[in-house]
């Protein structure tokens, strides 16, 4: 079936590495875990991070009862790369998800290509534990059966494999249950944010005695944008915002059945984006520069709100850098789970989101990569541009010459002031964490010492109505 090496059996062990760390973390008894993962989802988009123009009264509430992370990342502008991110803790190119089979930023239907069965998940570390796990939504990381959800660690699969503009005549875009298509040519489905609710709703009361694993990708608010009927005209800001306030809806709907189930109080839900908005202007990335695409704060610094009543604090925030590859080894910990055997580049991040007190970032950098470049470096509030080749930069045209740039994130969050020059020290310090991402994790067309092989098929099989 595959061409990629030989399988290698997958062990678990219980390791504090450099790369991605877990301690052991006792509680009563371990929570349930929802992580629901928006699709082009601005950081301004949403109330709790300054919109005016949605409506977001859930999500609003949420944050009251929860923690804002300010300073949260996706560790890729565009989406197949930080849904790899995401499930397995590693960045993009240490899992060779970077970029598909043609070079190109995302799969497409039909693909040779998606994320290795052999990469552990964070549905196959809670398994282990004997969680139920569910995937719902939009999957992105390979329609090959091999590749799909059922064949890394969840136990159902409900949703569309990609983006919901990717609906091609000889393979329209289908609506999958598992392996199977129950529809097809769903493009233009309004009922799709309703569906994935319902689907939702379903796995939490078919569940509610044992621990379980939700994982709730939104096709919203991608392009085109299918809001609901009930939500059309509902905001000020067009179809884009009336998709983004059923989404708050959605939200409204899991939250009432957690606590319809007796579940709230011991289930752990985040909310957050795969990468900034496709817009820059009408307040969707403010205040941030840039947009998808791009290695801007605006491209990669996403919402993200964590709920646990008891044990996250409520109305808190944090400022510390935090990113989606911290998902795995944290909840791996709260699960009493271990981490996979190979190295990851996420770290347990609790103690931030128990509002221990002084609990910092336990990573000293975080690495901005696009496609097959390492554009950008952060450390503390420091993040430094490269200097690149300009017209490999990101999308839409050239930037013109491209120089090393330092801006303090603090004080210049728009990233408007080089202040290189005035700091060669800072410079010079994070040029040095660029040096070892390049070679634990390459750059450019050169393979990193750390780097594994994707998931490869000879013969593609995408989902279609009938086979």
């Amino acid at each position: 079936m595959f061409s990629y090496l030989s399988k290698i059996a997958v062990s678990f062990v219980v390791v504090s590495t450099l790369l991605g760390g877990s301690e052991k973390t006792t509680l009563a008894a371990p929570p349930n875990f929802i992580i629901v993962f928006c699709d082009d989802l601005g950081y301004g988009d949403i109330g709790p991070f300054g919109s005016k123009v949605h409506a977001t009264p859930v999500l609003d509430r949420m944050a009251q009862e929860g923690m804002r992370l300010t300073d949260f990342y996706s560790s890729c502008s565009v989406c197949t790369p930080s849904r790899a991110s995401l499930l397995t803790g590693c960045y993009p190119r240490r899992v060779n998800m970077h970029v598909d089979e043609k070079n190109l930023c995302v799969l497409f239907p039909a693909a040779r290509k998606g994320l290795n069965p052999q990469e552990v998940t964070i549905a196959e570390v809670l398994k282990e534990q004997g969680y139920a796990t569910g995937c719902i939504g939009k999957w992105h990381l390979g329609d090959h059966p091999d590749f799909l959800p059922t064949s890394q660690g969840f136990d159902m699969y409900f949703g569309i494999p990609y983006s919901n503009d990717m609906n091609r005549k000889q393979v329209p875009l289908p609506l999958v249950r598992n392996e199977t298509v129950i529809a097809d040519g769903v493009q233009k489905d309004t009922t799709i944010t309703r569906q994935y609710t319902e689907e939702a709703v379903k796995f939490i009361r078919e569940h509610r005695a044992e621990p379980f694993f939700l994982y709730l990708p939104h096709t919203a608010v991608h392009l085109p944008l299918v809001p609901g009927k009930k939500f059309r005209g509902t905001s000020q800001d067009g179809a884009y915002g009336d998709w983004v306030q059923e989404v708050d809806w959605s939200m409204g709907e899991i939250f009432q059945t957690l606590k319809a189930e007796g579940l709230d109080e011991n289930t752990l839900v985040l909310f957050t984006s795969d990468n900034g908005s496709a817009r820059e202007k009408q307040g969707s990335n403010l205040p941030l520069r840039g947009r998808k695409g791009r290695t801007d704060e605006g491209g990669m610094r996403v919402p993200c709100i964590v709920r646990w009543p008891g044990h996250v604090p409520a109305d808190s925030r944090s400022a510390e850098i935090t990113c989606t590859l911290d998902l795995l080894p944290t909840f791996a910990a709260l699960a009493d789970g271990a981490l996979p055997q190979q190295p990851i580049d996420g770290k347990n991040i609790w103690p931030i989101l128990s509002g221990e007190p002084q609990a910092k970032s336990p990573r000293e950098a975080f690495y901005y990569y696009q496609m097959d470049q390492l554009q950008a470096v952060r450390s503390g509030p420091w993040k430094l541009f490269l200097a690149l080749d300009s017209k490999k930069r990101n999308w839409g045209k050239p930037e013109g010459e491209s120089v090393e740039k330092l801006f303090h994130l603090v004080d210049d969050i728009h990233e408007d002031h080089n202040v290189a020059e005035q700091h060669p020290d800072v410079v010079k310090r994070l040029r040095q964490f660029a040096d070892q991402a390049r070679a634990e994790l390459g750059d450019e067309g050169r393979a990193g010492a750390g780097q594994r092989p994707a998931g490869w098929v000879e013969k593609p099989s995408p989902r279609l109505r009938k086979q």
